[in-house]
C-alpha cells in the first residue's frame, strides 16, 4: 500500500500535531518509517529489484540522521516516538 494523501494527513496529524505540520521531525520520521515498511515488503518478494533496495537503504539512512537529531535536541520526544513507532534502540 503506497502512502495516499489521506494517510499522509493522518500521519502528520498524529505525529506532527496537525495535518499542516509536515516539516516536524517526528512527522518526517513517521512517514519514512511507513515508506520503509512498504518497500521492505516489496523487496522481500522481488529479490533482484536493486533500485528499490538502494532506495530503501537511502531512506533508512535519512531516518537514522533524523533520529540522531531528535535524540540530541529532545530526548523525551525521541523516546516517546521510538515507543509509538515500535522502533528498537
Amino acid at each position: 500500500m503506497q502512502l495516499t494523501p489521506e494517510s499522509k494527513k493522518k500521519l502528520f496529524k498524529t505525529y506532527g500535531g496537525n495535518e499542516k505540520n509536515t516539516g516536524s521531525t517526528e512527522a518526517q520520521i513517521a512517514m519514512f518509517t511507513e515508506r520503509i515498511l512498504h518497500i521492505t515488503e516489496h523487496v522481500k518478494g522481488q529479490k533482484n529489484d536493486h533500485s528499490s533496495n538502494q532506495g530503501l537503504i537511502r531512506l533508512v539512512g535519512k531516518r537514522k540522521k533524523l533520529l540522531q537529531y531528535l535524540q540530541k535536541t529532545d530526548l523525551q520526544s525521541y523516546r516517546a516516538l521510538l515507543e509509538k513507532l515500535g522502533l528498537r534502540k
